[in-house]
């Protein structure tokens, strides 16, 4: 059996008289098509993607991107292409001006000289997939470390109010810019403030975490699940989209994987509901992304 892994729209051509059996899983919008030719014996599933023309065209501009850390590409041994975020001068530049200051001035004159190797200047294709499928809750939502506010803006709705949190004021200054105009405008807003420090009015439905984690220096991770835990609803979701890398001598991105997640988040009893490759991922990342959601109960908490 031959699996081509692709989240690409595919044309195919049956052939006369072949057999075709779908199999559609409602999570990740694809199919599974199982053709069969009567003059041979072999079978071939084929992944398909059904995703919105909207998202397909976010992973053609992403594709062409050389936001999301740049560098050379080498293998991952999922045959995907990885970019060695450590090759890209604007993280080797990144690292200089994070590592003169302390870390909130570094992050603003990042923002000030342009320095984002992070930012992809558009919604990160796999939000804009969650929500054309509606596989995200309502309510209120939390993006963390929300920089220019593409996922912000691409998360609300009448359905779901947006706080993009960021601790430089030049990038929410930026943000508000950029999303004055937007149709759904009065579904979200900006705020500069450190989130380890904010206190929110209320607490959220959902929070959504995307280079945010690895951003952060290890030793503030346990604070960060902390925080979290505090400002998420009892039966509130988590979800972290994780860029996983381990081959990193200094940060930021730190080294990170779905186990150092799990170090900080299993002891406030969060729990995993799903984990899967992230195949919308851009293509400096293909291949390293994962989607991981996760829920808890506060009153299950250990500590």
């Amino acid at each position: 059996m031959f699996l081509l892994q692709s989240i690409f729209p595919t044309l195919i051509k049956l052939p006369k008289r072949s057999s075709v059996l779908v199999q559609f899983v409602p999570i990740k919008s694809i199919a599974w098509y199982q053709t069969t030719n009567p003059k041979s014996s072999a079978s071939k599933p084929i992944f398909l993607s059904c995703t919105s023309t909207t998202t397909r065209r976010l992973m053609q501009n992403s594709s062409r991107t050389e936001g999301g850390d740049g560098g050379p590409l080498t293998g991952t041994g999922t045959g995907e292409r990885y970019r060695d975020p450590s090759s890209n001068p604007k993280v080797s530049r990144l690292r200089e001006v994070i590592g003169s200051t302390d870390t909130s001035n570094g992050w603003e004159k990042s923002w000030e000289e342009g320095i984002t190797p992070w930012d992809l200047g558009m919604p990160t294709p796999v939000v804009v997939h969650l929500v054309q499928t509606q596989a995200i809750p309502k309510g209120r939502v939390l993006v963390p470390g929300c920089g220019m506010g593409h996922d912000v803006v691409a998360l609300a709705g009448p359905e779901r109010y947006v706080v993009g949190l960021d601790i430089s004021g030049t990038a929410i200054k930026k943000a508000k810019e950029l999303s004055a105009s937007s149709p759904n405008r009065e579904y979200f807003s900006f705020l500069a403030e450190d989130f380890f420090n904010w206190n929110p009015s209320e607490p959220f439905d959902l929070i959504f975490d995307y280079t945010f984690f690895c951003a952060l220096e290890p030793v503030l991770r346990s604070a960060w699940a902390k925080k979290i835990s505090e400002i998420l609803k009892p039966e509130g979701e988590l979800i972290t989209l994780i860029y996983v890398i381990t081959d990193q001598k200094e940060g930021p991105p730190f080294n990170n994987n779905v186990s150092d997640y799990e170090e900080v988040l299993f002891p406030l009893s969060f729990k995993q509901i799903y984990i899967e490759d992230n195949e919308l991922a851009v293509k400096p990342r293909k291949g390293v992304e994962k989607l991981v959601r996760w829920t808890r109960s506060r009153n299950e908490s250990k500590l």
